[in-house]
């Protein structure tokens, strides 16, 4: 393998008599070079945006829409997790501790709404990150005090406290979208991305048992001075950004068959976060490295049996 930095793809080059990807197109970031590299297989795993504009700037009498857009769902169903939305509290005693090692370890609570009998006015649910720690010389920052007055007080840590933060599925809505924009070039002269996604009622429903949730569980556990917070947040401040190729068994509503390959080029793969098809509301890294572990998998044995060359 040869590692090539500093290289952006941002087009992939289509065969109209072979009816297949060849290569893609780069760009070089420091030269301004332009280069071409062909392949059999070719995988996208740009992260979910960046996968999702190369396929958007790949156009063809094919593909006039992006590469494998026959449904129009490219680009669509845009996903992330909404968070910034809990409670927080006080913890009494143990001001003679402090951090030691990974004490106090974070907490996590596995979702456990719209599940079995629990029935809410929203769908689908959230988990829970949080952890404890002990207020630090940040929280002196307007203090008046000079020289070893203030030396004095910042030697000192301030309570401990402790912090339930939501992490919300947002559900998979056509409308949720981002377009290529080609009046509007980035510093390489490459077409940007223009986005319309926010979230809506579902979500904001939701929002409401994250915040509640939390200070119930903190003040059941003996934790004090419990306050709830919820926080403006947009679309993609959850960093797990996914839904944009999704997969499916119907070419008329998906982009990507079951094996991340698109469905109607067969030699392209898509195994980032764009193929995802609802969002659950844990952590989704692994998944898309266990997806693309199975898509390479898949690949390698329809190259022995040349149904990709």
């Amino acid at each position: 393998m040869t590692l090539r930095p500093n290289s952006i793809v941002y087009e992939l080059i289509y065969d109209e008599k072979k009816g297949k990807a060849t290569g893609v197109k780069v760009l070089d970031a420091e030269t301004g070079e332009q280069v071409e590299f062909f392949a059999k297989v070719i995988f996208l795993c740009a992260s979910t945006f960046g996968s999702t504009f190369i396929m958007l700037n790949s156009i063809s009498n094919r593909f006039p829409n992006g590469l494998g857009n026959d449904s129009g769902e490219l680009g669509h169903n845009i996903m992330d997790h909404h968070l910034s939305v809990g409670a927080g509290g006080e913890v009494e005693g143990f001001e003679d501790q402090y951090y030691s090692g990974r004490r106090a370890n974070g907490v996590y609570i596995p979702r456990y709404r719209n599940v079995g009998k629990d029935k809410r006015d929203y769908l689908r649910g959230f988990g829970y990150q949080g952890g404890a720690s002990r207020q630090g010389w940040s929280s002196l920052v307007a203090e008046m005090s000079i020289g070893a007055d203030l030396k004095s007080v910042v030697g000192k840590p301030g309570k401990w406290t402790i912090g339930l933060g939501g992490f919300g599925e947002i559900l998979p809505y056509h409308e949720n979208f981002v377009v290529i924009n080609k009046e509007k070039k980035d510093k390489y002269g490459l077409p940007t991305l223009t986005f319309d996604a926010v979230l809506r009622d579902n979500e904001l429903k939701m929002r409401k048992d994250m915040a509640a949730d939390a200070a119930e569980m903190l003040e059941a556990a003996g934790f004090k001075n419990i306050k709830t917070y919820d926080r403006e947040i947009g679309v993609g401040l959850g960093i797990h950004e996914m839904g944009t190729a999704r997969m499916g068994k119907d070419p008329k509503t998906s982009v990507l068959n079951r094996w991340n390959q698109v469905h109607a080029c067969k030699n392209v793969f898509v195994t980032d976060g764009s193929f995802m098809t609802s969002a659950a509301c844990h952590n989704p890294s692994l998944g898309y490295m266990a997806f693309t572990a199975r898509a390479v998998d898949y690949a390698v044995n329809e190259l022995k049996k040349n149904n990709l060359s």
